[in-house]
């Protein structure tokens, strides 16, 4: 049995939570590939510096004593001065990365650099793992053959190449009983260069190792217990979900449960895979099986996520439904601006589409390029909030859309964009943030549980 494992920042973002996680894989039965996300907090600190608000003077000095303080606690002695050895190396090659010039200029050095925390947190975990009489080696994406393509920080993962870098790389291994610890959240483009798959993206990165390599399973480590009926902040009676299947967990995932990063499932949903969401703080929790099944009749709504900070941009042209190229220039101008658009509804006259608050500005600096005589007007609408009502074959109930509203109108909130009918599985819809709150509230009371 082969089991992919991949921990999140937090999961090796201390000496408790790093040995805690050692203790999860040495007993995981099998053969196990580990993938990793950078310490909590390294990432972050890595890229303020590029933004030019850390000082890169104190860089070295930073990585060296974050992880070297954290491993001196995990490691004998022999293997400490083993393992700080290889951490100068790193760090000095980061170092001399982050002071070239030359390099600064490579459109894919961002990439290179927000990259750089997790070969410092996987050669943690191997060598704990050393320390404690189990063989382990820290591979690189690189080194492991995990391909790429696509866009500086927004790549995406090359499966058919990297089933055969896996295949020759991290296959022999596990038959020699190694345990490979991999670097999360990036893979190798064409020149050999870091792409990274966008932020949170080693959640995707596992999953396209279990798809390369036909995994038994894949477990995401995190510090949830997995899925919930609702956001536990919001909905203090919410519980965990102990099964779901892969459209429910994908929306989900994508419209503000913030569990799995949303590209996780696709690749292990083609190959059937099962995944799993724990707890690393809570190992003894069952967490969230997710897999191809359907699942027995249910309540109406299994849960209802909520993503905020959002806004609606309506641009108006007359008779636009009968102008097919109008739409295309238009949607051709929102791909232009590169942002990711949640939601979208048509009319005689408007096209309106939900965005990111933060991609208002370059939405509306491309969607302004168009021809004046084209375009009558384009009007924002801030401070909305999407809902996410998930449901297994949610939409084949009778009368479901009636029951959901009705629920929203006893909150007092009014919908102010609707996008029905792409998923069987979600009724998303958008309502101003101030009513948020309550509308998930009263619609996990009337549906789900008090």
């Amino acid at each position: 049995m082969i089991t992919v494992m991949k921990f999140g920042g937090t999961s090796v973002g201390s000496v408790d939570a790093l040995s805690r996680t050692a203790n999860i894989v040495a007993e995981t039965e099998g053969s196990k590939v580990v993938i990793v996300s950078a310490m909590s907090g390294v990432t972050n600190y890595l890229i303020s510096i590029l933004d030019g608000v850390g000082e890169i003077e104190k860089l070295a000095e930073t990585m060296i004593k974050k992880h070297s303080d954290t491993a001196k606690e995990l490691m004998s002695k022999e293997f400490y001065n083993e393992y700080m050895a290889e951490l100068k190396k790193r760090v000095d090659s980061l170092t001399a990365l982050m002071t070239d010039k030359e390099a600064a200029k490579d459109p894919f050095y961002r990439d290179n650099i927000s990259s750089q925390g997790e070969r410092f947190s996987s050669l943690i975990l191997a060598y704990t793992l050393r320390s404690r009489g189990y063989d382990s080696i820290a591979l690189t994406s690189e080194q492991a053959g995990i391909f790429a393509v696509g866009k500086p920080e927004s790549g995406e993962a090359d499966l058919e190449r990297t089933a055969l870098g896996l295949s020759l790389n991290v296959v022999p291994l596990l038959n020699k009983n190694c345990i490979p610890i991999i670097t999360g959240f990036y893979g190798r483009n064409d020149e050999g260069k870091p792409l990274t798959f966008g932020r949170g993206g080693s959640d995707y990165s596992a999953a396209a190792v279990a798809n390369a390599m036909n995994a038994d399973l894949l477990e995401i480590w995190t510090d949830v217990d997995g899925f919930m009926t609702a956001d536990p902040r919001v909905v203090p009676t919410a519980v965990t979900i102990d099964e779901m299947n892969f459209g429910e967990a994908a929306e989900l995932a994508y419209f503000g449960a913030k569990v799995l990063h949303p590209r996780t499932i696709e690749p292990v949903r083609v190959k059937h895979i099962p995944l799993k969401v724990r707890n690393t703080f809570n190992p003894g929790a069952p967490g969230t099986l997710i897999h191809h099944h359907r699942l027995p009749k249910s309540e109406l709504l299994r849960s209802v996520a909520t993503k905020i900070d959002l806004s609606i941009i309506c641009v108006s042209s007359a008779e636009i439904a009968y102008r097919p190229q109008m739409v295309f220039r238009i949607m051709e101008k929102i791909a232009d601006a590169n942002v990711i658009m949640y939601a979208m509804s048509t009319s005689l006259s408007t096209i309106a589409f939900l965005i990111h608050n933060l991609d208002v500005k370059e939405t509306l600096k491309h969607l302004n390029l168009l021809d004046k005589a084209d375009i009558e007007r384009i009007d924002v609408k801030s401070n909305m909030a999407l809902v996410c009502a998930v449901g297994d074959n949610l939409l084949s109930k009778c009368g479901v859309s009636a029951d959901i509203f009705g629920a929203v109108k006893d909150a007092g909130a009014n919908v102010e964009l609707i996008s029905e009918g792409a998923s069987d599985v979600s009724l998303n819809f958008v309502v101003p943030t101030d009513r948020v709150t309550d509308v998930i509230r009263i619609l996990h009371g009337k549906f789900i549980g008090e």
